[in-house]
This record gives structure tokens, sequence and C-alpha cells, in this order.
């Protein structure tokens, strides 16, 4: 006899910008999101018994969304998050969990002859600050804190020799390569009983965010790398050290790989080895990296 083994459904893709004026200072903040609201509960009957009773409609998960942004804090997405996903298993009795996803896109304050512009904003890359919590009715909230898209490249630095060389192997030990990676770095938070919790260490999100991406681009830029796999794990061994209340922090790291071009047909042209100069840029295949890292019980 079939049944039902897991259900949830939501509203993707809700845009929200929200603008914050300081009348007395003359300056503008805003912040712009993408939110995901999926929910679980007793709600199984509309799926098995066409019973719509049982449905909270996601338009009125994105008018919802639209309404806490206007009534509270968009900002740290940890925060709005936690108040989002709190709101429906406090409003209705049936819904059990609630999953909110935001994601937080750059809007970068302009520089105009060495000042900072009030209201001028730019777009300087594709990287995001996302956040994800669940709340859950008789657990409380968890919170995962993330960092993504951010591109970064070190022409110097980056070496991989010493892996496995068998009768499948065509890969050459290198000592000196570019390295370059999108980051895609997430750290999880303990768990926070009630939304209250949240709002009393709100403080700690914005110090995270900014320690994470600190790390991450200063362990990127100096770590003498024998492979990604190492590198990564530095980044989250120091992560932990730096915030007691995380309880894990995980990396995902593409390769993008850079080719030599073998130009020695052209008269000789040397652009290999310590000559190369001229590379190759490749999108794909590419080596992809993961690592999560925990903190040891006590």
């Amino acid at each position: 006899m079939p049944h039902l083994a897991a259900v949830r459904y939501g509203k993707d893709n809700i845009r929200v910008y929200k603008v914050h004026r300081d009348e007395k200072a003359g300056v503008q903040t805003v912040t712009e999101m993408t939110v995901r609201v999926l929910l679980e509960g007793d709600i199984g009957t509309s799926y098995t018994e066409a019973d719509n009773s049982v449905i909270v409609p996601t338009d009125t998960m994105k008018q919802t969304t639209y309404l806490m942004a206007k009534l509270h804090p968009v900002h740290p997405p940890e925060l709005f998050a936690s108040i989002l996903a709190s709101h429906f298993t406090t409003t209705y009795a049936h819904i059990h969990s609630a999953h909110v996803k935001v994601i937080q896109h750059r809007w970068t304050r302009m520089q105009i002859d060495g000042e900072h512009h009030p209201h001028s904003f730019l777009r300087d890359g594709s990287e995001t600050r996302n956040a994800e919590v669940t709340s859950k009715e008789g657990h409380g909230l968890t919170i995962r804190s993330a960092i993504v898209g951010l591109l970064v490249l070190k022409s110097t630095g980056s070496a991989f020799y010493g892996f496995v060389q068998d009768e499948y192997t065509k890969l050459e030990p290198v000592w000196d390569r570019i390295l370059s990676t999108e980051v895609d770095c997430g750290w999880s938070w303990n768990l926070y009983a009630k939304l209250e919790d949240v709002q009393s260490a709100v403080s700690k999100f914005d110090e995270a965010w900014k320690a994470a991406r600190d790390i991450t681009l200063k362990i990127f830029a100096n770590d003498s790398s024998a492979s990604v796999q190492n590198t990564m794990y530095k980044m989250c061994d120091e992560i932990l050290a730096v915030e007691p209340t995380v309880e894990a922090v995980d990396y995902s790291l593409p390769n993008k790989h850079y080719f030599e071009i073998d130009m020695s047909w052209h008269k000789g042209l040397k652009n290999t080895g310590k000559d190369a100069e001229v590379y190759e840029p490749q999108s794909n295949p590419n080596g992809l990296i993961h690592c999560t890292v925990k903190r040891s019980a006590t």
C-alpha cells in the first residue's frame, strides 16, 4: 500500500528590497533579498484527499514575507529568516516546521570623490550572504549562515603532488600553479531554543560573517597550498576557533582550472613551466572538493 513518506511545499524566489532612511544623517541603507519559504506539518490530506483546508497558500507566504520585512529588521539575514520561520510555526497550529532561506545580494555604497555617497550603490560581484533557518515546533531554531559565490584567484603559491599515480593517472605533479575557486562557505550555529535567543545574539551574526570572510581570504592568499583539501581544512579550523557558538563549518570549493598553452609549434616559442605567461581558462570539467569540520565533543 503506497503512503506519503515526506511532504513540504512553499514559495520560492520571493524578491524583496527594503530601504532604511536616516533622515537626521541624510543617509539611506538598502537591502535586497531573495527568499524561499517551505512548510511541513499536518498537510498530507491535501495530497491524498484533495483537502485544501490545510493549505496555507503560497501567495500568503509571499505576502507574509513582505509584511514581516515592513514590520521587522531585515538585517542580519539570520534574524529576518528566524522571524519569518517562527511566524509560520506559531501562527498555524498544524504547521510544525518552517524552512526559510534568505539570499542577501550585494549593494556596496559608492565612493564619490573619496566620500561615501549617502544613497548610491554598486554591485561589485555576484557574491551573496545567505542564511537558512528551520523553526521546528518543540525543538527550536537551527541556523546556517553562508558566503556563496565569492570568486578568488591567486597566480602562484599553490601546488599539487604526492597523489595516487597508477595506470589510470595522466596528471603530472605540479609545484606551482594558478589556484582559483568560487567559495561556498557555511557555518552552523548551536541550537537556539526560541526567537528571543536569536534576537539577543544578533550582533554575533555580522561579526561571524566578517570573520569567516576575512579568514577565507587571508588563508587563501597566504597559505602555501599543498592541496585545496588542506587549505579548506585550515579555514574551517580557524573559523571554529574565533566563534565558540558555531558548531560546524563547511566548504565547497570547485577548482577553476587554468591550463598552460604549448606554443612550441610556433618558432619554438616557450610558454610552459617557468616560461608560462598565457593560459587557457577552463570552465568544465572541474574538481569539486567538500569539507565539514565539527567542534570536538567536550
